[in-house]
């Protein structure tokens, strides 16, 4: 491990977290058994006061006691949130090593946003096992992941990523702040893995008290009628009007029963979604920004001039008052005297008001945020990665040393090639495991991570914009019927739409027209060629048959031919995996084929 590398930068920050988390868990029993020994003591105390006659000492101690158990209590949570806080920056620190060293099988592989005949995903590995979306993600919140996942999933426009570039250069450095998004996010892992669709529809529905002003007017009127009438009864005069408005309360409470209660559980599980962003919302709030697309995101947050989680813990305090209701004796207290639930609905309306056009661009806020430090911990852990620069030549495409950054091997073979313009198509020939398909992931996963907005797996890379799309692993289709072949055309055919359109497109062939006889597949890969040449596209397709190579000469400047050799030595089969100019002048089928007792 080499001394400053990001590697040892991450161990050494383990091992103090994890030094810390220990300190602090010491500290968290310590306070423990005070809580204890104190809760003992106070009790034993009381009742020694109360036995000897010393009510005037024992009350105290009890209201006393009462208040310094509740602040150990407080001090006892305040410690093992700092405990639990020390543990997640220390496992922050020990996955950043592990994604290092390829060993992603524990991470969230991102497989619930894979789409059945996406344009790219599955071909270049974005979601699943040992994925792109494993390698990247550090977010923690179901929307964040979400919004990561969207952003690979289509090239954004070229001031899109130039603002999400300056955005990740500017959290690239602050480690810290990093970490402890992520980790402040871990605190409520189990809530912000919900989606808060239900939260978001009922803020949009309707409010309880439209349409019933006389409510809203009785609401506010009654309570004060009510007091009024005790103390009139309390003076020594007729309870009867009294206990009249106590039963007009009690007959209104209970003809809105039900939607009193609605509105209790919809609101507590409204404030249990937004309370596990709040130490998100604080942290993003409490940091100064200079990049304009994560300075815009921080606008977001405020509303009506007030940070938003100011307004969440507004929110707090009513579902708090509110949840009176929850004690039976004191309910019909609050209830029949006080108008209490519908004083707190209308205090909830008002907030929802507020809110309900704004916690969209709140939640969207935190999203990206996270998205956006996904992609700078990524750059972080991978100082050698390049930030590509975005071009506005059509196709330019110029790699100097691109790999693949799902290969963890620290051989890895690193490639160069560039082209310009649209209708140029690379064509690769080679033999079997020469490193035809790897190379073409490679190229399409680094053109996903430079339109996502990070950097690449190559020490240099300028690249033009466009839509990706591949056509490399189809298969069989037992439940539709479909043969490898009909689900490449089907493949095939969505391409030709696509580029008929004019969007820009950059293709992916892998092994084209494989499943079908050698005239068919000759006649039909050129045919394609040539169409794609007249279109808004350019490419690579990968080949076996060398009769494809002739296209250069018919479509110069417009069809190159590249390949990968394999050579035997000392009767094993050897691969460099370096591309070089030209057609493949090796093929290694009929070796293999002896090796394996064919004679040929």
């Amino acid at each position: 491990m080499i001394e400053n590398s990001p590697e040892a930068l991450f161990a050494e920050r383990e091992q103090r977290f994890f030094s810390a988390e220990e300190r602090q868990a010491t500290r968290y029993r310590w306070v423990g058994w005070l809580r204890l020994s104190f809760f003992v003591g106070s009790v034993l105390g009381c009742v020694l006061l109360f036995y000897y006659g010393q009510n005037g000492a024992g009350l105290g101690l009890l209201i006393g006691g009462y208040f310094i158990f509740a602040m150990l209590i407080h001090w006892h949570n305040k410690i093992e949130y700092a405990r639990k806080h020390q543990l997640y920056l220390g496992l922050i620190n020990r996955r950043e090593n592990e994604r290092l060293r390829g060993e992603l099988t524990s991470f969230p592989d991102g497989e619930e946003f894979q789409e059945p005949n996406h344009y790219y995903t599955a071909d270049l590995d974005v979601f699943g096992p040992n994925s792109l979306f494993q390698l990247l993600n550090r977010g923690v919140t179901r929307l964040g992941q979400q919004r990561l996942a969207e952003w690979l999933k289509a090239p954004a426009p070229a001031q899109e990523i130039i603002a999400r570039q300056e955005a990740v250069a500017e959290l690239k450095p602050d480690l810290d702040w990093r970490q402890n998004l992520e980790a402040r996010a871990m605190h409520h892992h189990r809530k912000t893995q919900q989606l808060p669709q239900p939260f978001l529809l009922w803020l949009k529905s309707p409010n309880f008290f439209t349409g019933k002003g006389w409510l809203v007017a009785l609401t506010f009127l009654l309570p004060l009628l009510t007091i009024g009438t005790a103390v009139y009864w309390a003076e020594g005069y007729s309870h009867y009007p009294f206990l009249g408005l106590v039963l007009l309360q009690f007959m209104i409470a209970y003809k809105y029963q039900r939607q009193r209660d609605e509105y209790y559980e919809e609101s507590t599980g409204m404030y249990e979604t937004l309370r596990s962003y709040t130490d998100l919302l604080v942290h993003i709030e409490g940091r100064s920004f200079k990049s304009p697309k994560a300075l815009g995101l921080q606008q977001q947050l405020k509303i009506d001039e007030r940070q938003a989680s100011e307004h969440v813990r507004k929110l707090a305090s009513i579902i708090q008052f509110l949840s009176a209701r929850l004690n039976t004796y004191l309910n019909f207290i609050l209830n029949h005297v006080f108008m209490w639930d519908f004083i707190w609905m209308w205090r909830l309306e008002r907030w929802k008001k507020t809110m309900s056009g704004n916690i969209g661009l709140v939640l969207n806020a935190a999203a990206e945020f996270e998205a956006l430090a996904s992609l700078a911990a990524f750059q972080y852990a991978n100082p050698s990665y390049a930030v590509p620069l975005i071009s506005s030549n059509a196709f330019e495409f110029d790699a100097q040393d691109l790999s693949h950054p799902l290969i963890f091997s620290p051989t890895r073979t690193a490639n160069s090639i560039s082209f310009q313009g649209a209708g140029h198509t690379v064509l690769i020939t080679g033999s079997n495991m020469s490193g035809k398909s790897t190379f073409l992931r490679a190229v399409g996963v680094n053109m996903v991570l430079a339109f996502t907005g990070t950097a690449v797996c190559a020490n240099r890379l300028t690249v033009f914009p466009a839509q990706v799309y591949t056509s490399m692993r189809t298969e069989d289709n037992l439940a539709e019927n479909t043969s490898s072949f009909y689900a490449e055309l089907k493949r095939l055919k969505i391409l030709i739409d696509l580029t008929a359109s004019n969007e820009p497109v950059y293709f992916f062939l892998d092994e084209i027209l494989k499943g079908t006889n050698s005239h068919d597949r000759h006649q039909g890969a050129m045919a394609l060629i040539r169409q794609l040449h007249q279109r808004q596209a350019a490419g690579f397709v990968s080949t076996h048959d060398l009769e494809l190579g002739t296209m250069e000469d018919e479509l110069p400047g417009s069809v190159q031919n590249f390949s990968f050799n394999s050579y035997f030595e000392d009767g094993q089969l050897r691969f460099d995996y370096t591309l070089r100019p030209g057609i493949c002048q090796s093929f290694n089928a009929s070796q293999l084929m002896r090796q394996m007792g064919i004679e040929v």
